[in-house]
């Protein structure tokens, strides 16, 4: 079949918001719901973070509102890791209003299910990241979501492309739905394997902070100071942009909340005697100081020692084990439950930033075994962990093949070559798989 093409502003109505007042900004229960880019995730609408417009400032926003079937595009970086922030508003997702840097595209001539599943396809991404613009905040205009072509083969064969497309999308679907629910248990497994090392069950709900009146022998709770020096670390100044004593300067971003992320480490000037004070060393813990979200808030992770002569910014705090500790021994606490828990509760928050102290973590409570236990937590630990590091891999690549196999799909439904024959997944399949180039994972047991 050869296509006849239409742009997007010639089939459906393409339009966004105005820039609301955040001075009249409501609470969730408090007024209409602003449709803004927090809003939007692939494929769906959240509302966890949700900001309202009184209704008795609703008179002169009609025309904001969304209806059943729109789709909802985010114009502020489109082209993020997780995918393209498209969707389509739902029942439960009314009312709305639409705000600043928020698209709505509504169909007036074309299949409604035709027009979102084009639009999430590679073609409409690469699209808009070549008419992104803007240096600190990339965003697409109007303009450029109009242009976009949209192949067109007529009303009926259309409507059949939309339900042998979605037939094949249904099944791939279920199969990310076992992969989340295989993540989800995974991660239930870790915190459970973490919490039981350092908190025995008989020790039943007690604060992370409390002390453990049922510790096996030689274990007690001691505070941070007392097996570790804490220090801050170097707020990063034009004065200190590296010219003449350029040393490798350690951010937030190479923090992750699975471990050290180094494949982009910045540099930063260092003046007499800097360098001794805040120079990290292996076994040093690196602990986040702030995020916008609470459960993020004091990540760490043990620095490795790769690169030498670093130091770290001040949004990243140095917790240095003294010789009663283990270094890895005090990763794996620290990223406990319960730890995570406690530290998410006393950061506090302003303007939605979540931040900890120095003097916050110097009153932060950890069990400490004897060495001798210690070693024994860290083997059994490292190597359960592992096995979940691995089961976590084949998570991936499972999900990089249902990526790519959604792409294939997409492809073929809008080059005409789905026919509704059983022997369309199997080209669709090998299409996914030579574009993925991962190999496919053994088994992933749960």
């Amino acid at each position: 079949m050869t296509p006849d093409f239409q742009t997007v502003g010639a089939v459906a109505a393409v339009d966004s918001g105005p820039a609301f007042k955040s001075a009249h900004f409501g609470g969730p229960d408090e007024g209409v719901r602003l449709l803004r880019g927090d809003n939007i995730a692939p494929g769906a609408l959240r509302w966890e973070r949700t900001k309202t417009w009184p209704e008795s400032m609703l008179p002169g926003y009609e025309h904001l509102a969304i209806q059943e079937g729109d789709l909802i595009l985010g114009m502020d970086r489109p082209l993020i890791s997780s995918g393209l922030k498209l969707a389509r508003a739902r029942p439960s997702d009314l009312p709305a209003l639409l705000v600043q840097r928020v698209a709505r595209i509504r169909p007036r001539s074309i299949n409604n299910s035709y027009l979102y599943h084009w639009l999430s396809s590679s073609e409409f991404r690469q699209h808009l990241k070549g008419s992104a613009t803007g240096t600190q905040l990339p965003h697409v205009n109007l303009k450029s979501i109009k242009e976009f072509k949209v192949p067109r083969f007529g009303e009926a064969t259309e409507a059949r492309i939309v339900d042998v497309l979605e037939d094949h999308l249904s099944r791939l679907d279920a199969g990310v739905d076992y992969l989340d629910a295989a993540e989800r248990r995974l991660g239930s497994l870790r915190r459970a394997l973490l919490n039981d090392a350092f908190f025995p069950a008989r020790q039943g709900e007690r604060d992370a902070t409390a002390s453990p009146a049922d510790s096996p022998e030689g274990w007690r709770t001691v505070a941070l100071p007392e097996v570790a020096a804490i220090q801050g670390g170097i707020q990063k100044q034009a004065k200190r942009h590296p010219v003449l004593n350029k040393f490798p300067f350690l951010r937030v971003a190479n923090v992750t909340s699975t471990g050290l992320d180094l494949t982009e480490v910045h540099e930063i000037e260092l003046f007499e005697g800097e360098i001794d004070k805040y120079r990290v060393r292996k076994g040093d813990l690196l602990v986040v100081e702030g995020n916008g979200s609470p459960d993020q808030v004091g990540r760490a992770a043990v620095w490795d020692g790769s690169i030498p002569d670093a130091v770290h910014q001040n949004h990243l705090i140095r917790v240095r084990p003294l010789d009663e500790i283990d270094p890895r021994y005090l990763g794996l606490v620290w990223n406990s439950p319960k730890i995570r828990e406690y530290l998410s509760r006393v950061s506090s928050s302003s303007n939605g930033l979540h931040t900890l102290s120095v003097r916050k973590l110097q009153q932060v409570m950890i069990p400490l075994a004897p060495l001798a236990d210690q070693q024994r937590i860290i083997t059994t630990l490292e190597n359960r962990l592992s096995q979940f590091g691995l089961q976590a891999q084949h998570i991936a690549v499972a999900r990089r093949r249902a990526e790519s196999l959604r792409r294939s799909l997409l492809a073929a439904a809008f080059s005409g070559q789905l026919t509704g024959l059983a022997s369309d997944i199997e080209q669709v399949e090998e299409n996914a798989a030579s574009a993925a180039g991962d190999q496919p994972p053994e088994g992933v047991l749960f």
